[in-house]
């Protein structure tokens, strides 16, 4: 994430009151999209490519944050308010955390603490214009230039735009902080699966340790129950709710600490506290994890290398999915001993680990049983990509997108191209240098490409036949993302309609050269199509698109305001 911001102060009566401004870049998990303007995006999940979902196992039925962006200030301030300038769809907020740190935040080991400012599920909001979110924010006891937003865009219909985050806040500890200071922020939230009685990650170990030391009461009637009945029971469970039930009796802890039970883990609900002693206590229990989510965890010193590396020589030999988005605690050590202990591997995500050094990238080339590979907005270079791509030739779904240090995508899609036969989703998003040459590779040695992204790439011209290429040698064509290229023609649109019958999304945002025509004789072929994106489109105004929906009313054709 990296913002950039201003800001500027204003004085009050009593006192100096910051007003502070900021616009950002920030990335996102769905449609990834990052402006060089001040305005961003998030798309709805269930269309974006190589969106293989998760399973979130073990996560607590509130906790439904999807992604999130942090916002660098100046100036520490004690905060009073917060406000989200957003424009057309809204964000679904889902809570607001301040850091308490000792050094520069930008830095990627500084010690902090993080806290609750505000916390709510999503909620559905029907409405398409701007508006100002001031959610009401509690107060804490220490200043912060640092705040994180944790947002959930499943709900969403289209694109939110988030234009400013003005934080207001006194320099001075306001004298109402006095009276409260002695309040645990973390208990402000009403999911209690994370905080409450000290039922945090940070006490994860304790619980656990705990509970298998001391005396427990009678066992009761679960004595009668069957083993594995009473296991099917405790999948049900959060992870906080295993560390109090392990506490019951001896029977149950035994159950608690099985490691049966931690075949599919998800961390990323518990990033605030997770750190190397969880890890370490964790060990035990997780020798036969297979799909282990680690995202956005260990960043600011939380988890160390040598901890990061002890837990994976113990529980790394049956992982199967490793998701390791937003943990910039990795360095090139980690990804060795990933590669040493983890050889079982289908599933890597690194998405926006951009604190990985280039060479780093080499050892993922021992993971030749690799899948599905997510190396958006990492600095892998052509040479160590080159190398992956050659040894892993089993990958069905690989994200590629916003990779600014590849010097020739034309050579990376040819290598894709002889290599990965059994491709079935790419994203090349904002691929920057590709052209019609390796398009054409693309097309003809990955015939089973499903989900493809080539939105944002200025170098594809429709005037060269490549997308006309691509509709007839791809004929399993179910998403297609074409997004600001304004060269799409009536000519594309109408060789999709002969050849890819099987499309459900298409995208083409922006182009100025497709008429209506050419989509109805789109919609009247594929069945299946659910999503035709048509905003910006010159063309097709307003007029056009009702006419479209009310002759196909299950597809959802969107058109944004262009004012």
């Amino acid at each position: 994430i990296s913002p950039f911001f201003f800001f500027f102060p204003m004085l009050t009566v009593k006192k100096m009151f910051y007003y502070i401004c900021l616009f950002f870049f920030f990335r996102t998990a769905t449609r990834k999209k990052k402006m060089n303007s001040h305005r961003t995006f998030f798309f709805f999940s269930q269309t974006s490519p190589q969106k293989k979902e998760v399973v979130q196992y073990r996560t607590p039925p509130k906790k439904k944050s999807q992604d999130y962006v942090e916002l660098f200030f100046f100036l520490q301030v004690y905060p009073t308010k917060k406000n989200v300038l957003e424009t057309y769809h809204f964000f679904f907020f889902i809570r607001i955390l301040p850091i308490l740190h000792i050094a520069a935040p930008w830095e990627v080991s500084f010690f902090g603490r993080w806290e609750i400012l505000w916390s709510e599920r999503p909620t559905k909001l029907n409405a398409s214009q701007a508006r100002q979110f001031k959610p009401c924010i509690k107060q804490i006891n220490f200043p912060t230039n640092l705040i994180r937003l944790e947002v959930n865009s499943s709900l969403l219909d289209y694109y939110t735009e988030l234009d400013a985050v003005v934080l207001h806040g006194v320099k001075d500890k306001p004298v109402l902080s006095l009276k409260t200071s002695l309040i645990d922020m973390n208990d402000i939230d009403d999911d209690a699966y994370e905080e409450k009685d000290g039922c945090g990650m940070d006490n994860l170990n304790k619980k656990f340790s705990s509970a298998v030391l001391r005396e427990g009461p009678n066992n009761g009637y679960f004595d009668k129950l069957p083993y594995e009945l009473i296991q099917l029971i405790l999948n049900h469970l959060t992870l906080p709710d295993l560390c109090r039930l392990a506490q019951t009796c001896k029977l149950l802890s035994q159950h608690c600490c099985d490691p049966l039970q931690y075949i599919h883990l998800n961390l990323q609900p518990y990033w605030a506290k997770l750190d190397d002693t969880s890890l370490e206590f964790l060990q035990s229990r997780c020798t036969l994890v297979q799909w282990l989510n680690l995202s956005w965890t260990g960043n600011r010193g939380f988890i160390s290398v040598a901890g990061f590396s002890r837990f994976l020589k113990v529980c790394g030999s049956e992982l199967v999915r490793l998701e390791l988005s937003c943990s910039h605690f990795l360095n090139e050590t980690c990804l060795e001993v990933i590669s040493e202990m983890c050889p079982n591997l289908q599933a890597l995500n690194l998405s926006s680990c951009d604190k990985l050094p280039p060479q780093a990238f080499n050892h993922i080339a021992k993971l030749c049983s690799l899948k599905r590979l997510v190396l958006y907005r990492t600095k892998v270079e052509q040479t160590a990509l080159l190398s992956i791509l050659n040894f892993c030739s089993e990958l069905q779904h690989l994200s590629l997108g916003s990779c600014v240090m590849i010097e020739d995508y034309d050579v990376i899609a040819s290598m894709i191209g002889a290599k990965c036969k059994k491709l079935q989703t790419l994203d090349l998003w904002r691929c920057k240098n590709i052209t019609e040459n390796g398009i054409a590779e693309l097309a003809s040695g990955c015939p089973l490409l499903e989900e493809l992204d080539l939105g944002w790439c200025p170098t594809l011209q429709s005037s060269t036949g490549c997308f006309t290429r691509l509709a007839r040698q791809l004929p399993h064509l179910q998403k297609l993302f074409l997004t600001a290229n304004r060269s799409v023609c009536d000519t594309d649109i109408e060789e999709l309609a002969c050849n890819c019958t099987r499309l459900q999304q298409l995208d083409i945002l922006g182009t100025r050269m497709v008429s209506p025509a050419s989509l109805r004789k789109l919609l009247e072929s594929c069945k299946d199509l659910s999503l035709l994106d048509v905003s910006f489109c010159s063309q097709i105004d307003n007029r056009a698109v009702l006419e479209l929906n009310a002759s196909f009313p299950k597809v959802f054709i969107k058109k944004s305001f262009t004012q």
